[in-house]
């Protein structure tokens, strides 16, 4: 399997932001934020978050918003509505 590893980018500087990352695989791609995988996009079916660690903080909420392009509450909405799965990813 082939990994690539990118620093998620600052959308107001446009710099690497430290400690947030996208981790593309061959079956998808997954953002994390410090040690702990946070989502999950894969190529086929629904959005993944991790159900523990997907609002962890304001900075981990901000950088799964750019990652999703989603905001926190088109996140729930769909969560609710089960277009969004709460897994187990770390």
């Amino acid at each position: 399997m082939k990994v690539k590893i990118e620093n998620m980018l600052s959308d107001r500087t446009g710099r690497e932001v430290p400690n947030q990352f996208k981790i593309f695989t061959d079956d998808g791609v997954y953002f994390q934020s410090y040690a702990s995988v946070i989502a999950f996009k894969p190529f086929s079916g629904p959005l993944q978050l991790d159900r523990e660690k997907y609002d962890y903080s304001r900075t981990t909420a901000k950088y799964r918003n750019a990652f999703t392009r989603l905001t926190t509450k088109e996140t729930e909405k769909q969560i609710e509505a089960g277009q969004i799965l709460l897994v187990d990813l770390n």
